[in-house]
């Protein structure tokens, strides 16, 4: 069976003043890669793909590291597209993110609706599985984008996946059928 990871990036380092897709990991953050890539050996990974945002990059790059591999960025994999949205409060962050997953098809937060960022991701991702043929694949991208795609051939809420997807964390999903085989949050 050929295995797909799909890694929601580590704690990054919140800076008020700066975009999110420019924040990089906190000192915790980089520490958590180091079991997150335990976790990760026993699905035996060949290759890991990043998307080009720095806190995703960095989980990448360590545990890139730690697993002896290397690590390469692939355009299409970045986070919902809200570069023009300022820096929220949690509970009118999480009140936008509800609004996008209820009304995929509107541009209710960012630049981007729901049903945008899942197609880009999603080519991204075929474009990813067409190119590597190697037996398991680990995708480092993004809690919004990842909750889209693995609801879409699941069956499940993207807003409550979305919610139990912790700092990192991972599903595996079987590359073939998209189905769900593993999730897990890494402390």
């Amino acid at each position: 069976m050929r295995i797909l990871i799909l890694i929601k990036h580590s704690i990054p380092e919140i800076a008020e003043n700066i975009p999110a897709r420019e924040w990089k990991l906190s000192p915790e953050g980089r520490a958590r890669c180091k079991p997150l890539a335990e976790h990760l050996a026993k699905y035996k990974p060949t290759k890991i793909i990043s998307s080009v945002e720095l806190k995703a990059k960095q989980t990448a790059e360590l545990v890139a590291k730690e697993l002896g591999l290397t690590m390469t960025t692939f355009e299409g994999l970045h986070e919902h597209d809200r570069s023009h949205v300022g820096y929220l409060s949690k509970e009118k962050f999480e009140e936008s993110v509800r609004e996008f997953f209820a009304r995929p098809d509107e541009l209710v937060f960012g630049e981007e609706t729901a049903e945008q960022a899942f197609q880009r991701f999603q080519s991204a991702i075929d474009s990813i599985l067409n190119t590597f043929t190697d037996k398991t694949i680990v995708v480092v991208a993004h809690g919004t984008v990842i909750s889209l795609y693995v609801s879409r051939f699941n069956g499940i809420s993207g807003l409550s996946l979305w919610k139990e997807l912790g700092l990192p964390s991972f599903v595996a999903l079987d590359m073939e059928s998209r189905s769900l085989i593993a999730q897990e949050n890494i402390q």
